[in-house]
């Protein structure tokens, strides 16, 4: 895997993206991040680019286009879907049927609730990064 392609992080809240951007500098990722406040911009970057990027970060609840429909939605683009991108979910939301349906109707690859300190918040990074980059993964064109 090439640690020149970012990782796509794909969230709303300004605070949230800022704890994110202090979460990886602490962390020293390797991994440069894109960030995207609703999915149809991440979506366009994504069809865009012939770039594959190492992960995508997705919260749940997002205006316009929910998480769950972009993961769908990439799913169901041959161009991505050839990709083999990763994609977690990363979110508030801890509702049991939210989960149920984000599996149900996704290839999705993780769910992780966001932590409520930010030792939680770099812990659940370090954790999906570690498992991420130990990963064999197809190259996908």
């Amino acid at each position: 895997m090439n640690k020149m392609q970012p990782i796509i992080i794909i969230e709303d809240d300004l605070d949230d993206q800022q704890i994110l951007r202090e979460v990886f500098a602490e962390l020293k990722a390797e991994y440069s991040q894109l960030f995207f406040g609703e999915c149809d911009s991440a979506y366009n970057y994504l069809m865009s680019t012939q770039d594959k990027p190492f992960l995508i970060i997705c919260d749940i609840n997002l205006p316009k286009m929910n998480g769950i429909e972009l993961k769908q939605k990439i799913d169901s683009t041959d161009f991505l879907r050839r990709k083999s991108i990763p994609f977690v979910f990363l979110t508030t939301s801890d509702d049991q049927q939210t989960i149920d349906e984000a599996y149900r109707i996704t290839n999705l690859q993780g769910y992780f609730k966001k932590g409520i300190s930010m030792q939680e918040i770099k812990q659940k990074i370090n954790s999906i990064l570690e498992y991420w980059k130990s990963s064999m993964h197809p190259y996908g064109k």
